[in-house]
């Protein structure tokens, strides 16, 4: 695992999940992978393998082409263009920063028709799906773990969507998605399993063919309820079409004076603000509400903007009581070597924050 939250355990996979997981991503309305494909994991072979695309390349008999240890958004670009890649898969923070460079370098690069990319590792904003539109790459939305082996989640329409406005089906492709075949999930809260309502939120828990049963060596084996099914600790909503929706880490959610706040959704809305590269929100000690959320911020070359425009900007999604207090520049954040944001460094290195300094 990659350890963001804790220390990294090693997660058992058997050759039947491993096969059965290739199979599952490779159907239409998952990723979609053929014979006709040419398949790019800029995930790394050492965390999920990849995400399992390796596997569903070769089963499928489709072209394989490896990224090496350089992943600067230009280099990539340039080895998408060169092989035409069709399928490819990142986390976030990599894609973010191939938008940077495309609109840096608008029209020089002509990637295949056709290409999809699967986003997944951390929450993909909105406005990522519209931007990679524009340039006629399809993004898709999915949700995993190291234990789901990895894919578990795909965010696609379907056709009771071919009415719908343009924003409501983004917000949807923004989803983490519908569970694969044979991957059955729910929703725990304080009083029991939640219903399909898209509201009700609780701890995501997942049970399936190619789910982990056990970590090497029996670590923790609470991660895992008496009836089989594996704890995520991940926060989320289930709607009436079966939807997932992340809306945080149980340790990375910030309570308020009693009140939850989800950072995820606070990261989602900020990154759609024009002058804004890159965010994280994260859960400081407060003297009076326990804790507020504090949001670090990378500015886009050039950009100035202030924080009572944040504030408003934020204050159309959210309560006033949710929003950030205050917003730090920052030049970079720390992220692992799979791209995953590491809050739990973010939280020790800001832990001390004066509010007063305000």
């Amino acid at each position: 695992t990659s350890g963001t939250t804790g220390s990294p355990k090693g997660v058992v996979y058997s050759h039947r999940s491993i096969a059965l997981h290739a199979l599952a991503i490779s159907l239409p309305d998952q990723l979609g992978v053929s014979r006709f494909d040419t398949v790019l994991p800029i995930a790394s072979m050492f965390h999920v393998n990849a995400w399992g695309l390796p596997y569903s390349a070769a089963m499928n008999g489709s072209r394989l082409v490896l990224p090496g240890p350089n992943l600067q958004a230009a280099t990539l670009l340039d080895l998408m263009e060169r092989e035409q890649v069709t399928v490819a898969a990142s986390v976030p923070a990599v894609l973010q920063a191939m938008l940077q460079a495309t609109d840096e370098h608008p029209g020089r690069w002509k990637l295949a028709d056709g290409l999809r990319i699967l986003a997944g590792g951390s929450a993909a904003p909105d406005s990522m799906f519209r931007r990679f539109d524009k340039l006629g790459v399809r993004l898709i939305h999915a949700w995993g773990m190291t234990e789901t082996s990895p894919v578990a989640a795909v965010s696609r329409p379907n056709p009771g969507m071919s009415d719908w406005s343009s924003d409501a089906v983004y917000e949807k492709r923004a989803r983490q998605g519908v569970p694969l075949p044979f991957i059955d999930v729910r929703v725990i809260g304080d009083s029991g399993e939640a219903a399909w309502d898209g509201a009700t939120a609780g701890e995501l828990q997942v049970q399936g063919p190619w789910i982990a049963g056990g970590y090497y060596g029996g670590e923790q084996p609470d991660k895992w309820t008496v009836d089989g099914w594996f704890q995520t600790g991940d926060v989320a909503t289930i709607d009436t079409g079966g939807y997932l929706k992340l809306t945080d880490r149980l340790k990375d959610l910030i309570k308020s004076g009693g009140e939850w706040i989800s950072s995820v959704d606070l990261e989602s809305a900020l990154m759609d603000h024009e002058a804004i590269r890159g965010v994280a929100v994260i859960a400081v000690p407060h003297p009076k509400w326990q804790e507020r959320p504090l949001a670090l911020v990378i500015l886009k070359d050039g950009c100035v903007v202030e924080d009572c425009e944040l504030r408003s900007f934020l204050e159309r999604r959210f309560a006033r009581w949710q929003v950030p207090d205050a917003f730090v520049r920052v030049q970079e954040l720390p992220y692992t070597p799979m791209g995953k944001l590491m809050k739990k460094k973010l939280r020790e290195e800001f832990s001390a924050w004066e509010w007063d300094r305000q």
